[in-house]
């Protein structure tokens, strides 16, 4: 396996990689804007993938209050390096960052990746009757 970093420090993150694969590659931020993007970053923990040689070839962010709840979003290996265990250890990197211990639960959709997620213990909701949602745009 190839060797790789994750790193929350979002001074190493490639913005414009992120956006570009954001709002051209994947199916659920079409269209996000770069500014979008940019703030959706700084109000959010980010997790960068990194070859040694520093190219960024993954991310992942979670929005949360670092006590009760968490909700991991934006998550991505890009194309050419899936496959390789790439996003098992980032979703692993996630679940158990030292500032997440406490949390109670964990959430994220997904429309594709269920067997990626299911490896890191996630399930489908246990009262999925309870969730409900506000679509705003």
């Amino acid at each position: 396996m190839n060797k790789i970093i994750i790193s929350t420090d979002k001074s190493l993150l490639d913005i414009p990689m992120i956006h570009t694969f954001l709002c051209e590659r994947s199916y659920w931020a079409k269209d996000r804007s770069y500014e979008r993007v940019e703030q959706s970053i700084k109000n959010s923990v980010c997790f960068g993938v990194y070859l040694s040689n520093g190219n960024q070839v993954g991310f992942a962010r979670v929005i949360t209050d670092y006590t009760i709840f968490g909700w991991i979003l934006d998550v991505f290996i890009l194309e050419e390096y899936r496959g390789k265990g790439f996003g098992k250890t980032l979703i692993n990197s996630v679940v158990n960052y030292p500032k997440f211990t406490n949390l109670n639960k964990m959430g994220l959709a997904t429309a594709d990746a269920h067997g990626l997620y299911k490896q890191s213990g996630f399930t489908g909701l246990s009262k999925p009757e309870n969730i409900m949602e506000l679509l705003t745009k």
